[in-house]
């Protein structure tokens, strides 16, 4: 089938969704990108940045797809999952959810895959490559960046639960977000940047990194961090 044809019954497709993030300026970013109905064929029906309006928006519009993000104010994209659980699970017209999220920790994509959510993908991807992941989602498919399908298979191919870190779950999500990117080399400004926050928010958080694990510098942090497999 030529590229033409394909291009012509993308067109054709349509799909309600609805955007879940705590950010307005991303919301707006994509919205800008995927929204223009007549040439990607997605439809954005409302949008929410905690999980009560989540669940109000989601509960009103009955969208087709939902983009989630992991973390969010009220409790995070499980606990959308969570109250959502009946209309995912619904015979006629499912509501399916796509994460969509700047972490890629192996206990953020397991965690919402275990709630119900139907793939996992990272900010990092085109728009291009978003609609198409959403139209997969929409007919039934699992849709993962890549690499993170492997923390998926090898979760449930494990019975076991996994061990407790006392010391990671003294830390908060966004704390956690921050911590990989300072491990990973990143600036305090492109921290900021990645995750729509000031620099000196970026500070402060780093600041209680390091008090809470009892660590003196960005250093230790990173040697810290790669001891857990974290970055």
């Amino acid at each position: 089938m030529t590229e033409q044809t394909d291009a012509a019954e993308g067109t054709e497709r349509r799909v309600r969704v609805v955007l879940v993030d705590d950010h307005r300026m991303f919301r707006a970013g994509v919205q800008a990108e995927i929204g223009r109905t007549e040439e990607t064929g997605v439809e954005v029906v409302g949008e929410a940045a905690d999980v009560d309006q989540a669940v109000t928006v989601i509960t009103a519009t009955r969208p087709e797809v939902v983009l989630l993000d992991v973390h969010l104010p009220g409790g995070g994209g499980v606990e959308v999952l969570r109250r959502c659980a009946g209309l995912a699970a619904a015979a006629e017209r499912p509501v399916r959810f796509l994460a969509l999220s700047v972490s890629d920790a192996a206990e953020d994509v397991i965690g919402v895959i275990r709630g119900g959510a139907r793939g996992y993908v990272t900010k990092t991807i085109t728009g291009a490559d978003l609609v198409d992941s959403i139209f997969r989602v929409q007919e039934g498919d699992a849709v993962f960046s890549p690499r993170l399908a492997g923390f998926v298979l090898d979760a449930f191919a494990s019975t076991d639960a996994p061990p407790v870190d006392e010391d990671l779950d003294r830390l908060t999500q966004r704390e956690r977000e921050v911590l990989r990117l300072i491990a990973r080399g990143y600036a305090y400004k492109e921290i900021a940047k990645q995750l729509f926050i000031s620099v000196k928010t970026v500070e402060s958080h780093v600041s209680a990194v390091l008090r809470k694990l009892q660590l003196s510098n960005r250093h230790e942090l990173t040697r810290w961090a790669t001891a857990r497999r974290l970055v």
